[in-house]
């Protein structure tokens, strides 16, 4: 007998544990039989849930990545310091939304110690990153709206990095008070030590996954705090006297709207919804798409806003840009007056070298022929010269008319009225030698 139960005993031993061999390591269709069960979610075609919200967080890390690049990038060409001063917050408001994103795929993969962790720490800490930087910024649009004047960037960025020290703080000590009473509860049982607590990894496992959905919503009050603190906030600065920053306050009452419903509908669903319905499973989902729909909440209504008026200029600038044209325009108006006046003054060069009857200037005296009316004659120098004395007095002699002006004041101009009417008085003054009186024309240039 002893021997036919030992037959038994090895020909059954293999036949039960090969079924459950097979069990372990069957994989849902979609994934490898290598991979480790906690990432079966992540390519579960059977369960579409995961595969969705992967490619959901994977489009939003993409995006968030690319538009903190823009943003920093967009630094030097912000125009309005006031603007300018919110960048530290809003690039620290982005990481936040980073993070959330990544979360995404802790809650998605099945619990351990590290997401079970990771989703009680970083669930509420993210969350707080995003609400601050939605407070300062709330903080900072009551004062621009009222007196165009806000804080100054670093007082900002500290308001919005204390606000998320104080859920640090909260998460920390809530996360290590959970720990030890766990370990506490488990380790006095009287020795008796339950099937899961035979190793101190076991133990662990168990202790950090091991949260309540109630006291899990329970520990973000003080997140829910910013996030009602932020809708709150940025009513006023919808009344105020600087209309031009209304619609940054636009932006984050509709984020903080869009907020306050998906956060009202997963805890619903966290803590009463599944447990109506008998399907602890959903809790997991619950969680992820929580995170998605908030994280792109924000990009789509606060992020993508306002990277794009990040570089408008006030308008101030925009006025005073009316008024006085800029630099380079001024610029170019000079170059194209130099260029024409340096033309103008290249052709008057190139002029010089064209004869005379090209250009030549009109005198007043161009319509003069060198006769008066009454035809009296005007003998020249050069004639009176070549004649010799003459009989005849002239009793007037009138001067000789040219087209050149410079010529009249010449020593070798024509005679002018002065110079006769002293030649004739001199020649009147001495007495001729034949006694008779006659009048001799002499050279006024030449004296006796």
């Amino acid at each position: 007998m002893a021997t036919h139960q030992t037959l038994l005993i090895c020909l059954g031993l293999p036949l039960l544990l090969f079924p459950r061999t097979q069990a372990q390591n069957h994989a849902p269709p979609g994934c490898s039989p290598d991979l480790n069960p906690i990432y079966y979610n992540l390519c579960d075609r059977s369960g579409a849930w995961g595969i969705v919200l992967e490619a959901v967080a994977g489009a939003g890390i993409i995006t968030t990545f690319v538009l903190t690049i823009i943003l920093v990038a967009s630094l030097p060409f912000v125009q309005d310091t006031k603007k300018r001063s919110l960048l530290g917050t809003q690039v620290f408001f982005l990481l936040g939304t980073l993070g959330l994103f990544c979360l995404v795929f802790a809650c998605v993969v099945k619990p351990d110690f590290s997401t079970c962790a990771s989703r009680r720490f970083l669930f509420g800490v993210l969350f707080a990153i995003c609400f601050s930087c939605l407070l300062a910024h709330v903080f900072a649009l009551n004062f621009l709206a009222r007196k165009n004047h806000g804080p100054r960037g670093w007082v900002l960025f500290a308001v919005a990095l204390l606000l998320t020290l104080v859920e640090v703080i909260i998460n920390t000590e809530w996360l290590i008070i959970t720990l030890v009473r766990g370990g506490g509860g488990g380790g006095s049982g009287g020795g008796e030590v339950g099937p899961l607590s035979n190793g101190s990894a076991a133990w662990t496992v168990t202790s950090a996954c091991a949260i309540a959905n109630m006291d899990f919503v329970m520990a973000l009050i003080y997140v829910m705090l910013l996030l009602l603190g932020g809708f709150v906030g940025a009513w006023p600065a919808l009344c105020g006297r600087f209309k031009r920053w209304r619609k940054h306050g636009v932006f984050v009452l509709l984020t903080t709207t869009m907020s306050i419903a998906i956060w009202v509908v997963w805890i619903v669903m966290y803590t009463y919804g599944n447990q109506q319905h008998n399907s602890p499973t959903w809790d997991d989902p619950t969680l992820a798409i929580a995170l998605a729909a908030n994280a792109w909440a924000f990009v789509l209504f606060y992020v993508i806003p306002e990277v794009s008026q990040v570089t408008k200029p006030s308008p101030e600038q925009s006025y005073q840009g009316d008024m006085y044209p800029t630099r380079g325009v001024g610029y170019e108006t000079i170059l194209k007056e130099q260029t024409g006046q340096s033309m103008f003054v290249e052709n008057k060069a190139f002029s010089m070298d064209e004869p005379g009857s090209a250009k030549r200037p009109v005198s007043p005296y161009s319509g003069y022929n060198g006769q008066l009316l009454t035809s009296v004659y005007q003998p020249t120098e050069m004639a009176l010269m070549h004649k010799g004395p003459a009989e005849t007095s002239y009793d007037v002699i009138l001067p000789r008319a040219t087209a050149n002006s410079q010529v009249m004041g010449s020593a070798s101009s024509t005679l002018r009225a002065e110079d006769m009417y002293m030649a004739q008085s001199h020649q009147a003054a001495t007495p001729s030698k034949d006694g008779k009186n006659s009048q001799v024309f002499r050279n006024p240039y030449v004296w006796d």
